[in-house]
């Protein structure tokens, strides 16, 4: 049934009528108030940390004041009601998280349709925020209108990557070579990682292609490492013999082709092949979501069998694991939720459900086949009948091909405003593997993965955070 509101006419306002509402202040009012005022100060936004800073941002006092007009618009008098002037008094500052309780009462009628109301705003201790007169003309007839339900908009309201960043920056910076950093997104990546204390950086590239492009950014890399190799498969070439020597224990990609860079990973004799299949993890931070989403593969396996998804599996699960969740949900994604041997993707998600089901696939949750609507929203899944631990709510999921994978990583980040980090799991040491028109923060939170990951894989368990972290390792 459609709800409706129905408001209070001029004829039938009495002095002494009172109406109140209540409101919590989000990190997404201020977000949307300096989008749609203008209003940047730096002391009314959150910043870019894992919390936003919420406990000491102030909220905009012009925010505070703008409640009042919804008690007065949406309760009393209601529906027709039009401002002609306000007065505010501000008592005390507003901050994330505080609950707010706004109560109008009508004080004074003047001549039809002029009525006058006392506005006060207290907190959740009852203290007084903000008081203040509002004069109105008040409708002058009687109004039933139905509920207005606002369109949806995506605010990024927890910036996932900033946490694993903080994380990742307790433990000591790896060595890192960076291979071809020869223009301003690239380098400039590496550059916010070394500042953050992720990587300890040695370029391999051009020398002159790099010195224009720390110029750009005017960085000052003078005192880094730097190996000439003007020819880019060469520079690949490179960095893998540098690993193998052990002069290096992580790889990033820079301004050079994936498939350039990935050739010197996965070659059989003098590349970083280990036992298991080589694969990419996309890690999405993604606005609607609470937390990190994972994709694979979506970079590397092109048309994967069921043995090589396995792997694929289990090293996205071991990332997810790497990153903090304790048991990731894994999606194996198809077309369809139901198994159809005409779609081969069905075949192989019901096996790899049973694989971990049996503990050939360890660490994780893992159930399909699963469609993209109901692995993610709990709703969609209901709606089919759909029972499990992973429908409506997975963290991980896995894509039938490439194809699939790249478009869906791609849609997610260019539609749904994601952003995006990239890992190459399963060789000899972690690979940041990015697009080269990825920005800074996108390779941050790509070395970010990269540290966790390493620590994971040495330690055989989460990096949870430490005080002392650094000088203990």
């Amino acid at each position: 049934m459609t709800q409706t509101i129905r408001n209070k006419s001029w004829a039938e306002l009495e002095v002494g009528d009172k109406a109140a509402i209540e409101r919590t202040c989000a990190v997404q009012d201020l977000i949307l108030f300096a989008h749609v005022s203008g209003n940047t100060n730096p002391m009314m936004l959150p910043d870019g940390s894992a919390n936003h800073g919420s406990k000491e941002v102030i909220a905009p006092s012009m925010w505070v004041g703008s409640l009042i007009s919804a008690v007065l618009g949406n309760v009393m008098p209601g529906p027709g009601t039009l401002y002609r002037s306000q007065s505010l008094e501000f008592k005390k500052r507003v901050h994330v998280g505080d609950r707010l309780r706004i109560t109008v009462t009508c004080c004074e009628k003047r001549e039809a349709p002029v009525a006058l109301f006392r506005a006060e705003i207290t907190d959740q201790a009852g203290d007084l925020v903000c008081a203040g007169l509002a004069e109105i003309d008040a409708p002058t007839v009687s109004i039933e209108t139905p509920v207005r339900e606002l369109p949806a908009l995506i605010v990024d309201h927890a910036d996932h990557f900033a946490k694993l960043v903080d994380l990742a920056a307790q433990l000591p910076p790896l060595k890192t070579v960076i291979v071809c950093p020869e223009d301003r997104n690239s380098l400039g990546g590496a550059l916010l990682s070394t500042e953050r204390g992720l990587i300890h950086p040695v370029l391999i590239g051009d020398p002159d292609r790099i010195s224009a492009a720390a110029r750009e950014i005017e960085a000052d890399i003078s005192g880094w490492a730097l190996v000439p190799e003007t020819d880019h498969r060469a520079a690949a070439a490179r960095a893998v013999a540098m690993v193998l020597a052990g002069d290096a224990h992580a790889v990033m990609k820079g301004a050079i082709h994936s498939d350039e860079l990935l050739a010197a990973v996965v070659k059989k004799d003098g590349g970083l092949r280990t036992n298991g299949r080589i694969s990419h993890v996309f890690a999405l931070d993604v606005p609607t979501l609470d937390e990190i989403l994972f994709i694979s593969d979506a970079a590397i396996n092109i048309a994967p069998d069921l043995m090589a998804k396995v792997d694929i599996v289990q090293n996205a699960i071991d990332l997810a694991r790497a990153c903090g969740l304790d048991r990731p949900r894994v999606g194996v994604l198809s077309a369809v939720e139901t198994i159809n041997p005409n779609i081969p993707s069905t075949l192989d998600a019901a096996v790899l459900s049973k694989m971990a089901e049996r503990g050939q696939i360890k660490g994780g949750i893992v159930d399909g086949p699963l469609a993209m609507d109901n692995a993610i929203d709990m709703e969609a899944a209901k709606t089919k009948g759909i029972a499990s631990l992973v429908a409506g709510h997975a963290n991980v999921l896995i894509v039938p091909n490439l194809e699939a994978g790249n478009m869906l990583a791609k849609e997610l980040t260019f539609i749904a405003r994601a952003e995006a980090a990239g890992l190459v799991i399963g060789a000899r040491v972690p690979v940041m593997l990015t697009s080269r028109a990825d920005n800074d923060r996108a390779r941050l939170a790509s070395c970010a993965l990269a540290q966790l990951y390493n620590h994971w894989r040495r330690e055989g368990r989460a990096f949870a955070g430490s005080a002392q972290a650094k000088a203990a390792e």
